[in-house]
């Protein structure tokens, strides 16, 4: 029967692969598009390539070091592999949060109706906005997180009792000092803010449809109404997206924050955690893929074949 530390070992090898094939398969269809099918290329898919990228490093430096600990690799990481681990994946991770947020609000910003003031002022600019906001956010994420690097080292063999961030490999260099929470509230109050970005444009996606969705039953008939044009699949991709993203950072929070002033650590927790905190550049590039018209048109072509071979 399978240890309890190999289960989760499985688990988080499988979602590693998982999220791996999905998010390269998806960046290889929008690098295809932008040299190959020039016709298909939409600004937002610049952004979502860059998703595809920090989703990646945030599966890579979360799950291997988790994986290895599974295993019974001991001393994985040393001071500075703690570090660069660590900062590379809180960076991703806060940029996973801001470009989340960019993209909601980006088709806000396009479903708006052309004649809103705030429309005709931003339409113009969307795609300077876009650029400068992912920026921006690198600037902001390496900032914050830049702390990590004199903060963090390796783990030492006593045991850790009081307030503190504990990883398999890694932890604060003044475990159970109070002054961590600082820096912890530096990140909450970066992460809220994004997240509340992200709720109210979602509650504009969803007046704007719903509105939509009024006016064209007055207009067309309901079989006609029923019928999402490509913009509403969008809409809808992103709203499913955001939706997901934000039960996933409340448990994924809640655990951590839990973990983090529990007096006595457990190690199982930090697998789990790492399972949460992975959940959503897991799930994120299958979301995408339901709108993205590379890939949709692949599977309509293995469909043929398969039908046409069995």
């Amino acid at each position: 029967m399978l240890s309890s530390d190999t289960t989760l070992g499985i688990l988080l090898i499988s979602q590693l692969c998982v999220g791996l094939i999905g998010n390269s398969s998806l960046f290889v269809s929008y690098i295809y598009s932008f040299f190959l099918r020039p016709h298909f290329k939409k600004l937002i898919d610049l952004v979502f390539m860059h998703l595809t990228i920090v989703n990646t490093l945030t599966l890579i430096f979360m799950l291997i070091p988790n994986i290895m600990s599974c295993l019974g690799v001991p001393n994985f990481l040393d001071d500075v592999g703690c570090k660069a681990v660590l900062f590379v994946f809180r960076v991703s991770r806060g940029l996973s949060i801001c470009t989340t947020s960019i993209v909601s609000t980006f088709q806000v910003i396009t479903i708006t109706p052309i004649n809103s003031k705030c429309a005709k002022w931003l339409k113009p600019k969307l795609s300077t906005w876009t650029f400068l906001s992912l920026f921006c956010s690198w600037l902001i994420n390496l900032s914050i997180y830049a702390y990590m690097i004199k903060m963090v080292i390796a783990k030492t063999n006593c045991t850790h009792t009081g307030n503190g961030y504990l990883h398999p490999y890694c932890q604060n260099r003044q475990f159970g000092n109070h002054n961590s929470g600082s820096f912890l509230s530096v990140i909450v109050i970066h992460d809220l803010l994004f997240v509340a970005i992200m709720m109210w444009t979602s509650l504009s996606m969803l007046t704007f449809l719903y509105r939509h969705r009024k006016r064209a039953q007055h207009l067309h008939s309901p079989s006609l109404s029923s019928l999402p044009s490509p913009e509403h699949k969008a809409t809808r991709s992103i709203l499913y997206l955001v939706s997901c993203f934000v039960f996933i950072y409340w448990v994924n929070n809640s655990v951590t924050l839990y973990s983090f002033y529990t007096q006595t650590k457990l190690a199982r927790l930090e697998g789990i955690n790492a399972i949460l905190a992975t959940c959503y550049p897991t799930i994120c590039p299958f979301l995408l893929m339901k709108n993205n018209k590379i890939i949709l048109k692949f599977n309509s072509s293995f469909s043929i074949l398969r039908m046409t071979c069995f």
